[in-house]
């Protein structure tokens, strides 16, 4: 397994960890188990970031071309919307 592969492997494993973070978070009713859960997620994000700057300068991974603002702002009003019917 070359270099790039192993970098990209770590990355999805990484991905899915801190998705299973979050369930933990919002299913834990322990205060100080949440705290810890919440630590260990704040740590693997950096870590996850930082090795996705470095699969980005090595050329692995090439992330989506930036959203224009009329993109972002429909996304956003969306996601206001959806917000305020949940709500209601």
């Amino acid at each position: 397994m070359n270099e790039k592969d192993m970098v990209l492997d770590v990355l999805s494993g990484s991905k899915a960890s801190l998705s299973n973070y979050a369930k933990m978070i919002v299913e834990c009713s322990c205060p100080n188990l949440r705290q810890t859960f919440q630590q260990m997620r704040d740590g693997d994000e950096k870590f996850h970031y930082d090795l996705y700057k470095l699969a980005e300068q090595k050329g692995y991974y090439k992330c989506a071309s930036a959203a224009t603002p009329q993109e972002i702002t429909t996304v956003k009003t969306s996601l206001s919307q959806s917000q305020t019917a949940t709500m209601s």
